[in-house]
């Protein structure tokens, strides 16, 4: 396989690069069939080729890289032994989906992935019948699997075969274990691919991953299987009774080696481990897989960052590294930004200054250290750093546990992920009024990852719960302030914040008290109510309409409880009143406010509510997307100006 010095990201700005002479195999591809008649030589020089082009993809943009690069045979083979148009794949999670979308005719589009109006990151039925579902959140492959291939038996389609493709990482996710729980049961045809690489994004932990490599590099167990598979070589694959007595004898060897055997005892047959970067042996297993009934699951080893040097020695970096100017990846493309260090910073130092000063507060991830930027709290207080795997409804029961003890847990979890414990927030924490405080990291728009990770509905889906109090900084400065209030409170609390910059205030905040906005600007046409960071973009529009409007800005800081006072002073004030938040419309901030103006029976007629739509954003760039909706500074001048000219005290 070509190391490092065979590829060339910087090739990639070129338009030409992207050509058929470059890339005559994928170029040539309309789908994936004619993987199934070429040569081996012909599929080694596939992956190359798929190789070339996701390096080449890092001098454009950011993107998920090294997961892509290890599953790049295991890909191939997968297309050269079912027939896809017609059988079941679901990639868990979607992320790893780049060769597959090379091979399935999507070659000469692939420059557009992860930019607005182009391909998308994760699998998308609008882009290919080859995608079934949009999977962006780990650990469903094998329910989805099992449905599609309970529905085909249904439909009176039992030739359809089904295949589940899920990592190690998402393995242990509980759904996964209902997932094998019934499969056992239906004891009906499905293939699951275990993409064991010893990595989630970062490094797995758990026991399910110590139960992985145990089976992995038992070395008696894994000799006696390369002389299986040399005598299978030279028997019939099946039906032939020497075929039989090898694989009883394998399986009988098997549980003399490892015990119960977690896969078989739930009635799932087990084979493996397998090379993953060896097409030609999983060919060999996949063709046994697809003739042989009943629920299998093929173990396959595979190196994330596989075939690209720098990528297979720090997977972790590579998952998704910024873009790259040369073939080393030593030189980086400068990101866009204004220069702020982002929320998550903010968020992770003020975590870890309060670790500092009061040991009874915890820090509980799921499978997210790295995107958290969690490290240094994890290397510096590692008996209170928990990092659950891809478990978040573990995480969420885990903390109201640790709460009953006396301890003052802090989960940290993305808020498209933390939608995944929605049961354990209500029932183990609101319910039991514990002090659970929730960090929602990509809150909001999360720019190229597109509708699967933008955090959208944390407003609604938090606020309403009893007991539970939400929070959003509007600024940098005020988030370890708004963190101190929710140690010190009693309940529990939410904070929101973007994948973005923090707005800078040359302003000292004002005390987070419970329920109560901040004033940032006086005006006297109208009012601006911002929730979380949006107020950048508000107090901007504010700023930039001096001379036309006089606007006055207020930092929400809360949703619930909303700040009633405030709420009916800027209503009763009689000029227009703009809420904006970067978040769904329904069930919203603005959605809050609106609630308190009618239960305080004042008049709404001039309230505008500035949020996202009731539809699911596609990727694009974050300011591109605010832009679209309605949340750019552009677009909230010209809603100031829109209403002003329909307030009848203006107009007067």
């Amino acid at each position: 396989m070509p190391e490092s010095n065979q590829h060339n990201p910087g090739k990639a700005a070129d338009p030409d690069h992207h050509s058929l002479g470059q890339h005559p195999l994928l170029a040539s591809l309309g789908d994936a069939m004619p993987l199934r008649e070429m040569s081996q030589d012909q599929l080694t020089d596939v992956a190359a080729e798929v190789r070339d082009v996701l390096c080449n993809l890092l001098a454009t943009r950011t993107a998920h890289f090294a997961s892509n690069l290890g599953v790049v045979e295991l890909c191939l083979a997968l297309h050269c032994e079912f027939d896809f148009r017609e059988d079941r794949l679901v990639w868990d999670t979607g992320h790893q989906i780049y060769p597959h979308k090379l091979v399935t005719g999507r070659y000469h589009d692939f420059p557009s992935i992860r930019t607005q109006g182009g391909l998308m990151g994760y699998p998308n039925p609008a882009e290919s019948p080859y995608d079934l579902f949009m999977t962006g959140h780990a650990g469903c492959s094998v329910s989805t699997a099992i449905g599609l291939r309970s529905g085909d038996v249904l439909m009176k389609q039992p030739g359809r075969k089904s295949v589940a493709v899920i990592g190690d990482g998402a393995f242990p996710s509980g759904i996964v274990f209902e997932a094998l729980n019934n499969a056992g049961e239906l004891d009906d045809d499905l293939t699951i691919v275990l993409n064991d690489n010893k990595m989630s994004i970062c490094h797995r932990v758990g026991a399910v991953a110590s139960y992985l490599d145990k089976l992995r590099v038992n070395p008696f167990y894994s000799g006696l299987k390369s002389e299986v598979v040399k005598l299978l070589d030279h028997v019939p694959m099946f039906g032939d009774p020497a075929e039989r007595f090898l694989a009883q004898m394998k399986e009988g060897v098997k549980a003399g080696l490892l015990g119960g055997m977690l896969f078989e005892e739930l009635g799932i047959r087990y084979v493996g481990p397998i090379d993953g970067h060896d097409v030609g042996l999983m060919r060999k297993y996949l063709k046994m897989a697809r003739e042989s009934s009943g629920p299998m699951l093929l173990h396959v080893v595979t190196e994330k960052g596989h075939g690209y040097k720098p990528a297979a020695e720090d997977p972790v970096y590579f998952h998704t590294p910024p873009a790259f100017t040369n073939v080393d990846a030593t030189e980086e493309t400068a990101p866009k930004s204004d220069g702020n260090p982002p929320y998550t910073l903010h968020a992770r130092d003020a975590i870890r200054r309060k670790m500092t000063t009061n040991d009874k507060v915890t820090i509980i991830t799921a499978a997210m250290c790295q995107g958290n930027k969690l490290e240094p709290v994890r290397e510096q207080f590692p008996d209170r750093f928990f990092d659950v795997g891809i478990c978040e409804s573990h995480a969420v029961a885990f903390a109201a546990g640790q709460c009953k003890t006396g301890m003052r847990p802090i989960v940290d979890i993305y808020s498209t992920f933390l939608q995944r414990s929605y049961d354990q927030i209500f029932q183990e924490v609101a319910l039991q009024d514990l002090p659970v405080v929730f960090m929602l990291d990509r809150a909001g728009l999360t720019g190229p990852d597109g509708p699967t990770h933008h955090g959208l509905f944390d407003i609604g889906y938090m606020r309403v719960f009893p007991n539970m109090v939400c929070m959003a900084p509007g600024y940098a400065s005020e988030l370890e302030p708004m963190l101190d209030f929710a140690l010190d409170h009693d309940h529990p609390t939410s904070i929101r914040y973007p994948k973005a910059s923090a707005l800078e205030l040359d302003h000292a905040p004002a005390k987070v008290e419970i329920g109560k906005s901040e004033t940032l600007r006086e005006g006297k046409d109208g009012t601006i109510v911002a929730f979380g960071a949006i107020l950048d973009q508000a107090l901007e529009a504010a700023q930039r309409l001096e001379g036309e409007l006089d606007i006055q800005v207020i930092n929400a800081r809360f949703v619930k409880p909303i700040d009633h006072e405030m709420v009916k002073q800027v209503v009763e004030s009689g000029n227009f009143v703009i809420t904006a938040e970067e978040g769904a419309r329904m069930g919203g901030f603005g959605s809050a406010l609106l609630e308190s103006a009618v239960e305080q029976r004042l008049d709404t007629r001039m309230i505008t509510v500035l949020a996202l739509p009731d539809e699911f954003i596609h990727h694009g760039d974050r300011g591109d997307l605010l832009d679209q909706h309605g949340l750019s500074c552009a677009a909230i001048m010209q809603a100031c100006r829109d209403q002003a000219c329909l307030n009848p005290v203006c107009n007067s």
